[in-house]
């Protein structure tokens, strides 16, 4: 890759790195649409999905036989 290249590559890196932090601070942070009590519900649910003990809805409808 020649110098100049190379410094092209730099550029558009530092062009896409300022548009990243402008886009940061502009979208929603996702907290501040939870309450406190969906936030530790949701919590519960990752740790339920990540520990295997979720069912999917289709096996939830055969349990209960509809």
């Amino acid at each position: 890759m020649s110098a100049t290249e190379l410094k092209q590559v730099m550029d558009e890196l530092k062009t896409i790195k300022k548009e990243l932090a402008d886009i940061k601070e502009i979208i929603p942070n996702k907290d501040m649409f939870l309450t406190t009590d969906e936030s530790v519900l949701l919590q519960e649910s990752f740790e339920n999905e990540r520990k295997g003990r979720l069912i999917s809805s289709k096996d939830l409808r055969n349990k209960l036989g509809r």
